[in-house]
């Protein structure tokens, strides 16, 4: 099968700006009483923010919401062009969500193994050893994969740690 175009690679600096709001989207979640993650959607053009979702709880992740109501509001083709940011890898149920929904491109700024070592073995964030790659690679459509993207990568690592450290 083929798929349209996914739209404009983005730019570096897109890519940063992007990731840092996704973090600003987590730190929102904190200020809810959540953990910090979040997720924010982008149009064809890297420019247009379409959806923006914190955590709510350890079965409605920023990117798997995100990805449910980007379905539910957009059609497939059109996710198809657009890309969803989180700074935070997204887990393998975030990412199936994000494949079943028709999203054509994930940019992350840490990995799940970094989270693992930031968070350490904490009973709130029982991380899995699945990574997007693995999930995407053993799909049949061509998620275009972006990550890790080091200067997001220790940025929120920081902020990772500080959250969970105070819990």
């Amino acid at each position: 099968m083929r798929y349209p175009a996914q739209g404009l690679d983005p730019t570096h600096e897109q890519i940063l700006r992007h990731l840092r709001r996704s973090n600003a989207v987590a730190e929102r979640a904190v200020s809810l009483g959540h953990h910090p993650f979040g997720a924010i959607l982008v149009g064809p053009d890297q420019e247009t923010v379409l959806l923006e979702q914190c955590n709510i709880d350890t079965v409605n992740h920023a990117e798997s919401t995100l990805a449910r109501v980007a379905a539910t509001n957009f059609s497939a083709d059109y996710l198809w062009g657009c890309t969803l940011y989180t700074a935070v890898e997204p887990c393998c149920m975030c990412a199936g969500t994000a494949y079943w929904a028709n999203i054509g491109r994930v940019v992350f700024g840490m990995t799940e193994a970094q989270l693992l070592s930031a968070t350490g073995n904490h009973a709130e964030n029982p991380t899995l050893s699945i990574s997007s790659e693995y999930v995407f690679a053993h799909s049949q459509k061509p998620v275009k994969l972006i990550g890790p993207i080091p200067e997001i990568a220790a940025e929120t690592i920081a902020m990772q740690r500080a959250f969970w450290i105070s819990r």
